[in-house]
């Protein structure tokens, strides 16, 4: 007997192939076997990806230092964490547009704020369109871990990881923050649909000390590296934030999308 999935030659009684531990299927494809292969798959409490999430949000270190140094069997790995999370997100935004995109009016909540009440504000959002920002959100997602990643990689200089590690931080912690943000949203949406921005509004202050849990453990920060840590990254990232915007505003001016 050969193993369909690298053809090694296996022993006839043989569940499981010795060259590239893929379970051996011996019966035809039904109903009812693919829904119990869908049910050990994600709802099994040993399977990766349940394992993956709980640690996250428990001992967070465990999955990242480990993948880090080499471990590769035990989490699900960051790409395909991050994959799953863009997929569950890609599916959340049809469900929005298809029958909640008028609980998510962001351009009508900002035109009533007082600090968007200027001239030049007003201008700028009339182009603002809800639906063509969710069309690009999982862009916008996918560039802000490599932006994070270098921030902390300048704020956490001594620590020893490089670029790429301080990538992998992110990768697992925002993809753990979108499905989950997602998983809830959704529920809020079918429940109490009218809450769901100030859900999304509140969630943000969650995911900064969810990263503050993550970074103590990742980097074992005392509580007062990690209050200066925290301090340092946020200044860094409102100044990069206020120069992207200084950018953005120059720009529609030369396009004229202001004036």
């Amino acid at each position: 007997m050969n193993c369909k999935n690298c053809h090694a030659v296996l022993n006839i009684e043989a569940n499981y192939c010795t060259s590239c531990g893929g379970k051996m299927v011996r019966h035809r494809l039904t109903l009812k076997n693919l829904f119990a292969h869908l049910s050990e798959t994600f709802f099994n409490y040993d399977n990766k990806l349940l394992r993956t999430l709980t640690t996250l949000l428990t001992k967070p270190e465990a999955v990242i230092c480990s993948y880090i140094s080499g471990v590769r069997k035990r989490y699900v790995n960051p790409i395909s964490f991050f994959g799953l999370s863009l997929t569950i997100a890609g599916l959340s935004v049809f469900l929005i547009k298809k029958f909640y995109l008028e609980y998510f009016d962001l351009k009508a909540w900002m035109m009533s704020l007082d600090i968007f009440s200027n001239e030049i504000s007003q201008r700028a959002l009339e182009n603002y369109s809800t639906s063509d920002s969710m069309e690009y959100s999982s862009l916008m997602f996918s560039i802000i871990i490599p932006f994070l990643a270098l921030l902390s990689w300048i704020v956490f200089y001594k620590k020893s990881y490089n670029f790429t590690e301080h990538i992998v931080i992110y990768l697992y912690t925002m993809s753990l923050y979108s499905i989950i943000s997602v998983l809830i949203g959704q529920l809020i949406l079918a429940v109490a649909p009218t809450f769901y921005i100030s859900f999304v509004f509140l969630s943000y202050p969650i995911l900064v000390l969810y990263h503050c849990f993550v970074l103590k453990r990742v980097f074992n920060l005392s509580w007062l590296e990690l209050l200066l840590k925290t301090m340092v990254f946020l200044i860094i990232f409102l100044l990069s934030y206020i120069i992207l915007g200084i950018i953005s505003f120059i720009i529609g001016i030369v396009l004229g999308t202001l004036f």
